[in-house]
């Protein structure tokens, strides 16, 4: 920036060219008569300075960095640096908004204008809904605090540590060649099978709040992703260890510092750390910063709160009062949708705040964790690939490692490896949504695999207009305008039916 560097520019050109040493006339003569000659003295002093604030800046420089011995010296100085005839243009200069600059510069200070808006105006609302509705929030929809129907869930999750020690059992007699290959990976089979059976068999029977049945869905779902990961990576090393003890050549790309070995230790760092790809040893951060975490911690609360005073206050009620809007009349399905855009892309980037950089990063400083690329700049994705390659990295960085290229490495397409992919993330999504509602209609299944065509389409409009921010808008557009409030209110649909079903079963 010009104006930043300004005051140390004007500071170093007089203290090296004209404070150090007296005009004389033969100065003089070169500023009035040769341009070139200024370079040395005018020309910095004189560079970007086609504002009214740089006679201050000098005078700030000349009289506070490093005052003149002499009065005199000073006011030569200023005379022959600033005379008419310096010229105050000399270089081809772009506007600072214009679409060739406009990437070079910090726009920090707009950022602040528009929190500065997003707060007003949102403070606003949020006073006029209360002053009209009143405060909305109630607990019935987050915990069944009436009755004990969850607990059958959480004693579930507590038990769920079951299925990590048993493959733990069947990896230490694989490495003891106590049991067969084949053997092996059909117990890792049935060990992860079940870590996602036993909870869906244990929410589909008991009667409890939505948001235990998806917490407890989330958990055994990276619960099964761990365990593939740990069964996976231990053949992989397993296979790499045969073939060095046969003399064969090893990539220089394989790791093979650590040697193969079973460690309970490593495995339960791995179930509790922020990763869901398995390593022997990962790269650690020295110490715990106790004060950063306490302040992760407030903020974690804080952010929490917002989202759910605006699910409560706003998203709920909209939903409530628009039963089924695809069913009705278009112009107001649209209005619906538009309604709940703004609350919806609130909530989600709050979740995301919370849950990516808030509680990853606090469980990582925990466990000095250190490689903490949790998700990369996927606000600035062109098209909805960059956003799934960029928003989740563990999640991303899983299916790189063991099922994406696992598939290109057993000679399946690309096109049909992507899709497999997206069958095995529909699926799980499905699930976390489906089951704790009791209700299997395939919204989020669809959902994600509309996801394909999107995918195409999107990098179609990249290609025609060939232009970052063309390609940004139309994702913004795609995810937060009709994404984000097309599945609010596909969730919708499994959320009418539950008081049915509840009533039935009454």
């Amino acid at each position: 920036m010009a104006i930043s560097d300004q005051p140390e520019t004007i500071a170093t050109a007089i203290d090296h060219s004209t404070v150090r040493r007296r005009p004389n006339a033969t100065s003089a003569g070169g500023l009035y008569n040769s341009p070139e000659s200024t370079d040395s003295s005018g020309e910095d002093l004189a560079k970007d300075s086609g504002s009214d604030d740089s006679m201050d800046t000098v005078d700030s420089a000349v009289g506070y960095s490093q005052p003149p011995q002499k009065h005199e010296t000073k006011t030569s100085d200023l005379d022959f640096a600033y005379r008419p005839s310096v010229p105050a243009h000399r270089r081809v200069k772009e506007s600072p908004l214009s679409s060739d600059s406009i990437f070079r510069q910090s726009h920090a200070g707009l950022f602040n204008l528009c929190i500065v808006v997003l707060v007003a105006v949102n403070s606003r609302l949020i006073i006029e809904n209360l002053m009209k509705y009143g405060l909305l929030i109630k607990s019935g929809f987050w915990f069944s605090s009436y009755s004990l129907s969850d607990w059958p869930l959480f004693m579930c999750c507590l038990s769920l540590v079951v299925f990590p020690f048993t493959a733990f059992l069947v990896e230490k007699l694989a490495q003891r060649n106590c049991i067969p290959e084949s053997v092996v990976v059909v117990l890792h089979i049935i060990i992860t099978s079940a870590s996602v059976l036993y909870p869906i068999l244990v929410i589909l029977r008991c009667d409890s709040a939505f948001l235990s049945g998806v917490t407890l869905m989330l958990f055994s779902c990276v619960v099964w992703l761990k365990l593939v990961s740990y069964a996976h990576t231990n053949y992989d090393m397993r296979q790499l260890t045969k073939s060095i003890e046969k003399g064969e050549a090893v990539p220089s790309t394989v790791n093979m510092d650590y040697p193969y070995s079973v460690s309970f230790k490593s495995l339960v760092y791995f179930m509790v750390a922020p990763t869901l790809c398995y390593q022997q040893s990962y790269p650690r951060t020295p110490y715990i910063r106790k004060g950063w975490v306490f302040r992760q911690v407030v903020k974690l609360i804080i952010f929490t709160g917002v989202m759910g005073f605006i699910i409560e206050q706003y998203i709920n009620p909209i939903v409530q009062n628009s039963q089924h809007p695809f069913k009705g009349d278009l112009l107001y399905a649209i209005e619906r949708v538009l309604k709940l855009s703004v609350p919806n892309l609130y909530v989600w980037l709050c979740m995301f705040y919370c849950f990516f950089h808030l509680w990853l990063n606090i469980l990582a400083e925990l466990l000095r964790f250190g490689d903490r690329e949790f998700y990369k700049d996927w606000w600035n994705a062109k098209t909805v690939e960059d956003y799934w390659r960029m928003w989740n990295m563990p999640v991303h960085k899983w299916m790189i490692r063991h099922l994406y290229f696992p598939c290109l490495r057993h000679g399946i397409p690309k096109a049909v490896a992507l899709l497999i992919a997206f069958l095995v993330s529909a699926l799980f999504h499905e699930l976390c949504i489906a089951v704790p509602c009791h209700i299997f209609k395939l919204w989020a299944f669809g959902g994600i695999m509309f996801q394909v065509p999107l995918v195409l389409i999107t990098h179609y409009l990249q290609n025609k207009f060939r232009n970052s921010m063309v390609g940004n808008m139309i994702f913004w557009f795609i995810f937060s305008i009709l994404g984000q409030p097309i599945c609010c209110s596909a969730l919708n649909e499994y959320a009418c039916d539950m008081p049915v079903r509840e009533a039935n079963s009454s």
